[in-house]
């Protein structure tokens, strides 16, 4: 019988299918590091972990609660927020312990979206980067990623065949300009995810990834040199063009699902195809128009 008959279009249709939720993560619980606000990736991911059944934590610093709108996703997804400085072992220690004191049991999934460098807020450039805020951008970056690890390990605080995904960029693998020492923490994030998940998956069935998302204008992603260009170039270069933040939680979504129990030590590149690209008929057409002006 035609849809018409039951007075729906197919666009009624695919507007409906989009707010299905599959039940994706139901009876799961994690923990979300790093929303801060409606641009976050981290809050995406809350808003349709949320959807899909799952019961979470969230947590980040006390500066950025006191920024951002945390208080808002929390009060959204029934959440409570335990502030924590992810470079503090103690504070990971407590937001785990707290989780686990919640919910009455191990977790799940776990969310590393945590990346912040001062050298590319005070706009110092690669080669003549200050050395104190290097390691401040590696200890925020990356190191709390293996800090998280090593806490839930020796708390026993994610249950078997749980998942942990931190998200990672391009840039590990190609430089890019602007992106600065983060590109350097993104390789070592990655590199950490990989190390950790061979132990991980070894004794406790818990895989460990990391995505590498298109370039997102997030609050952190706007502090990136050049950004706006960045975001045009890609989107030219990527068949698929780029991935959006909501993209990106739907793939995070599929991570911390069954659906992919047997994936892990990987950095999944979600970017619309742009890291296997060399060049576009869309970039070299932009390209040769910029000639064109200058005859």
């Amino acid at each position: 019988m035609p849809l018409k008959a039951f007075g729906l279009s197919l666009r009624h249709i695919n507007q409906y299918i989009d707010c299905m939720s599959f039940n994706l993560l139901n009876g799961k619980k994690g923990i979300i590091f790093g929303a801060l606000n409606d641009q976050s990736i981290a809050w995406k991911v809350a808003e349709k972990a949320h959807e899909e059944g799952a019961q979470f934590t969230l947590s980040n610093t006390p500066v950025a609660l006191r920024l951002g709108s945390l208080d808002e996703l929390a009060k959204k997804t029934g959440s409570e927020i335990i502030p924590a400085d992810a470079t503090s072992i103690e504070d990971i220690e407590k937001v785990f312990k707290r989780t686990i004191e919640i919910y009455g049991s191990k977790v799940d999934f776990v969310l590393h979206s945590i990346g912040m460098s001062p050298n590319v807020r005070k706009g110092i450039p690669y080669d003549n980067i200050d050395y104190p805020n290097f390691l401040k951008t590696l200890d925020i970056s990356a190191l709390s990623f293996h800090k998280m690890l090593q806490v839930a390990r020796k708390l026993d605080a994610i249950n078997e065949w749980g998942s942990v995904v931190a998200l990672s960029y391009v840039a590990a693998q190609r430089t890019l300009f602007g992106y600065n020492d983060m590109a350097d923490a993104k390789s070592l994030l990655e590199s950490i995810a990989r190390s950790f998940g061979y132990i991980y998956g070894r004794d406790k069935k818990i895989r460990i990834n990391t995505i590498s998302q298109s370039p997102t204008r997030t609050t952190a992603g706007s502090g990136v040199k050049g950004i706006d260009t960045l975001i045009d170039f890609t989107e030219r270069m990527s068949p698929l063009g780029n991935a959006t933040a909501g993209d990106c939680a739907d793939y995070c979504i599929c991570m911390f699902s069954d659906l992919t129990r047997k994936v892990t030590m990987q950095n999944l590149f979600h970017d619309g195809g742009f890291s296997s690209m060399g060049m576009s008929y869309k970039a070299i057409t932009q390209y040769n128009k910029s000639f064109d002006e200058c005859d």
